[in-house]
């Protein structure tokens, strides 16, 4: 008669827990690297932002947007306490010829590395339906939505300006 002492059991109960163990972990997949999740908006700047001062209406936003990603950026909307409504504008020529003011449809896209300028006669985001006056010297606080989901803030002063009288044929802002 063999007798087998209860340590012995453990021994023999813990080796084939290990080398079942081992097995699994040889055929267990690696993790793939986790993907580069770093929001776009972290990639952006705006430098020289201003608003245009403006007592009811509409107004615009104006700087020099630039991405230091890289990958290229694209601004979808835009939002801001001081108007109910902003949008992302171009202005073009129509049909007449005359310059007019529109949204754009499919964003401001800042490339991998470069910028866009906002500009008065130019691209711009423009404030529909103001608030409340917007008077030089005030502080504009602006957000924009990117395409990935993520958003970049930026603050603006307030300035007169008598230029950007373009005729705007999207609708009825007032």
């Amino acid at each position: 008669m063999k007798i087998t002492s209860t340590p012995t059991r453990l021994v023999v109960a813990a080796a084939a827990l290990l080398l079942t163990l081992s097995g699994c972990a040889g055929t267990a997949e690696t993790p793939a690297p986790a993907a580069d999740t770093t929001p776009e908006g972290s990639s952006l700047t705006m430098t020289d932002a201003w608003v245009k001062a403006a007592d009811s209406g509409m107004s615009g936003a104006f700087g020099l947007l630039e991405n230091s990603g890289a990958e290229d950026v694209t601004v979808t909307s835009a939002g801001s306490p001081a108007a109910p409504m902003l949008e992302l504008h171009e202005t073009v020529a129509n049909d007449a010829g005359d310059m007019i003011m529109q949204k754009k449809e499919d964003g401001f896209v800042i490339p991998a590395g470069g910028s866009i300028e906002l500009a008065p006669g130019g691209n711009h985001i423009m404030f529909m339906g103001l608030a409340a006056p917007l008077a030089a010297g005030d502080d504009v606080t602006v957000t924009l939505n990117l395409s990935d989901g993520s958003s970049f803030v930026f603050t603006a002063p307030v300035k007169d300006y008598t230029g950007a009288n373009e005729t705007y044929e999207g609708g009825n802002a007032k």
